[in-house]
């Protein structure tokens, strides 16, 4: 078989090896752009992983009534949702809260606001909706004080809400994108039982200090930051803490429980959509944008690999397995409360049930539907509330002293 072989190849035609090396030619030139193009889309998604996101327009605005103070927005899954919320426009506003919805349709929603617009306001038609409803402090009128914590990168601003007696402090850490404005909703339901409330910022967050890279290290290092809050709030009195995670904050919170030097004072963690496991998140987040599975898996695979941080833009490796808060469970030493939406749109609920599964003994999971990512004081104020309040009963935070 092989003698006929050699001997077909041998009265093959030159014409003929020509055209089949010109073939193979194009097969490894095309096989050399597929690679080249995953590589470049896979670098793209990797450095916007770890790059500071500014915020991104998610809806329009469609009309503005001012006789009738009313707004008309684009119809999407966020803006269609009942309860208040908050909208960052430009133009003569800024930002102004939404109420109820008034009426809707297949293409729009029209909310009542709850922002007075003078008649001769004028917004851009691009905006992005949001539920932090309360952008500054000062809107909830408790006192207040601003702090600086001292951190490895420099001072890290800080909003201190003091309340009751001191001993049990809350300290709130926004998610990705955000700041520290993201936690203002969960103030007055602490405050009203007396815990202390501490809005903390973070290294790369635009209110922080910049790190060498200037780039998230998806909680890795961050924890750090928050870790000398914790360290503040001992200085101040502190006797317990509560941390508080909003989304990313969730990962950084579960790194600080796991990592800190003062793990001995941390009480417990109250969790809103949080980041449990990153790599589940940005798969789905690339499934979403229709994100190739080819491309979202090297993206993956060069954020997690020290030879790619020059292309990624990372300033180091990121340690997934590390802020793996499943593969991590049974290091867990503090009780949790998860408040997560089944219906969440950005970070999936699947990590949040996984936590639950791996350790009951310290996990407890309020499963909402309908609310959408970090919005679920907005959509059910009360039950949320509620949930927050008789887990801290429960652990004995409320209604107790701190002997």
């Amino acid at each position: 078989m092989v003698a006929s072989r050699r001997a077909a190849q041998r009265g093959a035609s030159p014409s003929l090896l020509t055209a089949v090396r010109a073939a193979l030619t194009v097969i490894g030139v095309a096989l050399v752009g597929v690679l080249a193009a995953l590589g470049v889309a896979s670098a793209h998604m990797a450095r916007r992983v770890v790059t500071p996101a500014n915020r991104v327009p998610d809806t329009r605005i469609l009309t503005l009534d001012t006789a009738a103070q009313t707004i008309t927005l684009q119809r999407t899954p966020d803006t269609e949702l009942p309860g208040r919320y908050g909208l960052f426009t430009t133009g003569t506003e800024s930002y102004v809260k939404l109420g109820s919805v008034l009426s809707e349709d297949a293409a729009s929603v029209t909310r009542k606001l709850l922002t007075h617009i003078g008649q001769n306001s004028v917004l851009a038609p691009d905006a992005a909706f949001s539920g932090w409803y309360f952008s500054s402090p000062g809107e909830l009128h408790l006192p207040h004080s601003p702090e600086l914590i001292g951190s490895a990168v420099g001072p890290c601003p800080a909003w201190l809400f003091p309340a009751g007696d001191g001993d049990v402090w809350v300290i709130q850490i926004h998610g990705r994108g955000t700041n520290r404005a993201e936690g203002l909703r969960a103030v007055p339901v602490f405050h009203a039982l007396g815990i202390t409330s501490l809005l903390v910022s973070y290294r790369n967050d635009g209110e922080a200090p910049r790190s060498r890279a200037g780039t998230y290290a998806l909680g890795a290092t961050e924890w750090r930051d928050v870790d000398a809050a914790v360290g503040f709030a001992r200085r101040r009195g502190a006797r317990r803490v509560i941390l508080m995670g909003w989304s990313m904050g969730g990962a950084i919170a579960l790194q600080v429980s796991l990592n800190s030097a003062h793990r001995d004072l941390i009480a417990g963690l109250v969790l809103d959509s949080p980041v449990v496991d990153w790599r589940i998140v940005l798969e789905y987040q690339a499934r979403a944008l229709n994100v190739p599975a080819a491309v979202s898996g090297l993206a993956i695979e060069a954020l997690g690999s020290e030879w790619a941080t020059p292309i990624t833009g990372a300033g180091a490796a990121i340690p997934f397995d590390r802020l793996d808060g499943v593969t991590r469970a049974p290091e867990l030493r503090h009780p949790i409360l998860i408040l997560h939406s089944d219906d969440d749109g950005f970070v999936p609920s699947d990590a949040s049930h996984d936590l639950v599964v791996a350790r009951p003994d310290l996990v407890e999971l309020q499963v909402f539907e309908v609310a959408r990512h970090t919005k679920l004081w907005n959509y059910d104020q009360e039950r949320w509330t509620n949930s927050i309040g008789d887990w801290l009963t429960r652990q004995g935070l409320v209604g107790t002293s701190a002997d």
